[in-house]
């Protein structure tokens, strides 16, 4: 069928780079499995550990009544509401209402791509298109997402310089002065714990991020899907909504996916101001009718329940271990990786050696089986370095760090 038929931006985008990593890594198997080197893979940010007994027996009993069988609603079942309210007072101590001010999402990447749409005017010309902004390096969807819908992604960057947490308002000069138009600007991303840095916020910089979205008229967007992995209670991430004024020009969005390890679910939510919340169900009225209410019904449980918050505790606890250790192994090959504050990512230098990210992640995977993703992934001006995701077992970590030794993927 001839392509000129389909959207632009689609047409002229390339497929997620985590599926195009994943289809290299099946396509080499047979040869890796042949000389010992059978793929590990650290490139997709999935949780491997089995999801909490609780909520699997808990959608067993619901599974046996009717009438969760039958179509939900995009804004959610009031269970689910309800339980979202109450988890968000009591770990963030912010008052949000269920019937205006939550909204279920097929996960946070559905919810903020539907954000999306709802809020961009799509544009063929560069100059004419809305602008988003969006953290650098940060999640390879958002640039993927604001092309699709015909905007123009901006990145700010997040360094150690800045801390990783930018003035936003010399982030805005510099905008202007690259001649971009500020009336263009409808939104900005924040992403804290950051994927793929694992870098955390204070709460006074999200006051300032809020304080910049409401001097400027602009949507702020909190993406809090790793909120609730962190190691150290001294930077114990915030939600926006701690904020005096957040609720003015804010939206949150949440994910079991992280938390619980139950990125199959597809079980998330936002929340914030009404008006964006309403814009939402809009958008998202025309593509969906609503997650399974089995599983509403067994998340809103597992959310505001004892055992919700032990695995949490125990997996922050396992993943801190976990880290130290794959660390440790790194910095003993000469590499100079610090300890997350939060999440399971770990942004890595790559030797001086290596031309770019592409060629040390390529003779990784060709030569080791060690699969990781390219920093360009998450910023084009990332060419030195590769994130890696700690969430395999063990003894595969155990295992990278012996096969890197060995097959000379020390950084001298």
């Amino acid at each position: 069928m001839d392509k000129e038929i389909f959207n632009n931006q689609i047409k002229n985008m390339s497929n997620y780079i985590m599926f195009i990593i994943k289809a290299k890594q099946v396509e080499l198997t047979p040869f890796l499995k042949a000389k010992n080197r059978a793929p590990i893979a650290l490139s997709m940010g999935a949780p491997v550990d089995k999801v909490p007994d609780f909520v699997i027996n808990k959608a067993k009993e619901y599974l046996d009544i009717p009438s969760l069988h039958t179509y939900s609603t995009p804004k959610g079942e009031m269970k689910f509401l309800e339980a979202v309210s109450k988890r968000m007072k009591e770990r963030f101590g912010v008052e949000l209402s269920p019937k205006d001010e939550i909204f279920s999402l097929i996960g946070s990447k559905e919810g903020i791509s539907n954000l999306l749409k709802a809020l961009i005017n799509p544009k063929e010309i560069e100059e004419e298109k809305d602008v988003i902004l969006i953290p650098a390096p940060g999640y390879a969807s958002y640039s993927q997402m604001i092309k699709a819908q015909g905007a123009r992604a901006y990145g700010i960057s997040l360094n150690e310089e800045n801390n990783y947490m930018p003035n936003l308002d010399e982030v805005f000069d510099k905008y202007i002065k690259e001649g971009n138009d500020p009336k263009k600007i409808k939104a900005l991303f924040i992403n804290y714990p950051n994927n793929p840095l694992g870098a955390t916020a204070t709460k006074e910089y999200l006051a300032h991020c809020v304080n910049f979205c409401l001097k400027h008229g602009i949507l702020l967007v909190s993406d809090n899907a790793y909120c609730e992995m962190y190691f150290d209670e001294d930077y114990k991430p915030h939600s926006v909504f701690e904020c005096e004024g957040a609720k003015d020009c804010a939206v949150e969005m949440y994910s079991f996916s992280k938390s619980y390890a139950m990125t199959g679910w597809r079980l998330g939510w936002a929340c914030g101001n009404s008006t964006i919340i309403t814009m939402l169900s809009r958008a998202k009225g025309t593509v969906d009718t609503g997650i399974f209410k089995v599983l509403q019904y067994a998340g809103a449980d597992l959310l505001v329940s004892e055992e919700g918050q032990k695995y949490i505790d125990n997996q922050n606890e396992k993943f801190k271990n976990k880290i130290q250790k794959f660390v440790s192994g790194l910095n003993s090959l000469g590499y100079k990786v610090k300890m997350p504050k939060a999440a399971f990512y770990l942004w890595v230098e790559i030797p001086k050696r290596y031309k770019d990210c592409v060629q040390f992640a390529d003779e990784l995977l060709e030569k080791s089986g060690i699969v990781v993703v390219p920093g360009t992934a998450f910023d084009k001006n990332a060419l030195r370095h590769i994130r890696l995701s700690v969430v395999a077992s063990d003894e595969d970590l155990s295992e990278v760090i012996r096969r890197m030794r060995e097959d000379g993927f020390s950084f001298e």
